[in-house]
């Protein structure tokens, strides 16, 4: 009997993580998978653990954004930003060693060691709860500034990112029609930080 029950735990787990893609232990057990079942299957190989409580299948695919949603996960109030969310919008060749991820004044900051590594900043309000998307990335709701948004954070905020990667992305997203010259327009005007945004916009903008 308490054999059927273990495999019983264990074709829920794997089930879980199939619909999931990766969970955290407390959302396992939540879904009626004890610590036992949730030890064994990591010892035999059923599962594995990306990082500390953090688990999925074997083989499971490696979505290009997978960090965004493990990172979301070690910080369920925080917004992936900054380089981290233009890298997410194809507005950037930079690829950050950290996951750029926003927290509020006063809210839990995560260890920025493990994995993924984050890079936390504190964002005050209204730029927190600006512009914010979610997005569905293997499995896990994920949220993340818009593009026109994180623009706008950039030129707000160069000591943490050079001004420059902030312009070639204003550049990508005229570009590639994923914003209009309105649009960064408004979000800037959001952002209080018109007044530096606007040279390089019309000189983007000038040849029509």
């Amino acid at each position: 009997m308490a054999a059927r029950t273990n495999q019983s735990q264990r074709s829920r787990l794997v089930e879980f993580l199939r619909r999931r893609s990766l969970a955290r232990a407390a959302e396992i057990r939540e879904a009626g998978v004890d610590a036992t079942t949730i030890a064994r299957a990591l010892a035999d190989g059923v599962i594995v653990r990306l990082s500390r409580g953090l688990y999925q299948l074997p083989g499971s695919a490696d979505d290009a954004n997978q960090a965004l949603a493990e990172a979301a996960k070690r910080t369920p109030k925080g917004v992936i930003c900054m380089t981290s969310a233009l890298a997410f919008h194809g507005l950037t060749d930079q690829m950050p060693r950290k996951v750029w991820i926003a927290i509020g004044p006063k809210d839990w900051k995560p260890s920025e060691t493990g994995y993924p590594p984050l890079r936390v900043v504190r964002f005050t309000e209204p730029y927190l709860s600006m512009g914010i998307e979610r997005h569905k990335i293997a499995g896990v709701d994920t949220r993340v500034y818009s593009a026109t948004k994180t623009i706008a954070d950039i030129f707000r905020n160069p000591k943490l990112v050079d001004r420059s990667i902030a312009v070639e992305a204003m550049r990508s997203a005229l570009k590639d029609r994923i914003a209009t010259p309105a649009e960064i327009a408004e979000a800037a005007r959001e952002g209080r930080i018109w007044n530096k945004v606007r040279p390089y916009l019309e000189a983007l903008t000038s040849d029509g």
